[in-house]
């Protein structure tokens, strides 16, 4: 069972950890060669920036930026092919295009870059799915993926000019879209049931028999009279 379970987590690591490794790489080589992949991001409405839907969530500005979409993208994505292996490389390849999609048809005339779009696609359909299946132990990681990072949501708005939140709007409007979009897929809502006497009777239909005759059998007991004494 540990061998079984240590597989699945290592095998839900491994697409997170690819990613990371490529960003991390791309990054890398901007800062050795001391070159900017800045027009490789998306450029709303404009042809050269369509490039950008497949390239920019690739490209990063800092090291800070870097790490700063890196961890949380290890832990959600980890979680997302833990929890939901059924849709997890699904779910991802959506979010990875609706959100460079989007912001190419409607964000600010400007280069777009960075993985934080992918990020709160993943944040925010870890966030519903639980709720949407009704599952337990599913609202259970919801409330954990609340408690780690429920301060994204103030990445959607408006509050730093510098920052992308049209990505990060896109982002988390995919993830919720692709929460309902895939709620029959994957994990659902376990239903206990419990058997009633009849379902029992039909399930073992010679238990009854068995007590019944028991019940008829005679119980004989053998009298001695006692032996008067002489």
């Amino acid at each position: 069972m540990e061998k079984l379970e240590r597989n699945r987590i290592l095998n839900a690591l491994v697409y997170p950890v690819f990613f990371i490794l490529i960003i991390g790489l791309i990054h890398l080589i901007q800062y050795v060669f001391e070159i900017k992949f800045t027009h490789y991001g998306v450029f709303p409405r404009s042809t050269k920036g369509l490039i950008g839907i497949l390239t920019s969530p690739l490209i990063h500005g800092s090291f800070n930026h870097l790490l700063n979409n890196s961890i949380p993208i290890l832990i959600l994505g980890t979680s997302l092919f833990y929890f939901y292996k059924e849709v997890a490389f699904r779910v991802s390849v959506w979010i990875y295009l609706m959100v460079g999609i989007w912001t190419w048809v409607y964000a600010r005339e400007a280069y777009h870059i960075g993985a934080s779009g992918v990020l709160y696609g993943l944040f925010s359909f870890l966030l519903i799915s639980g709720f949407v299946r009704r599952n337990k132990q599913l609202i259970s990681l919801s409330f954990a993926v609340v408690f780690l990072y429920g301060s994204l949501v103030w990445g959607i708005f408006p509050i730093d000019v510098k920052v992308s939140f049209e990505a990060h709007l896109w982002g988390f409007v995919a993830g919720i879209i692709l929460a309902f979009f895939y709620r029959k897929q994957g994990p659902q809502k376990i239903e206990h049931y419990w058997p009633d006497d009849d379902d029992l009777d039909d399930e073992n239909p010679y238990w009854k028999q068995g007590f019944e005759i028991k019940q008829k059998q005679e119980i004989n007991y053998i009298f001695k009279p006692k032996k008067k004494e002489e």
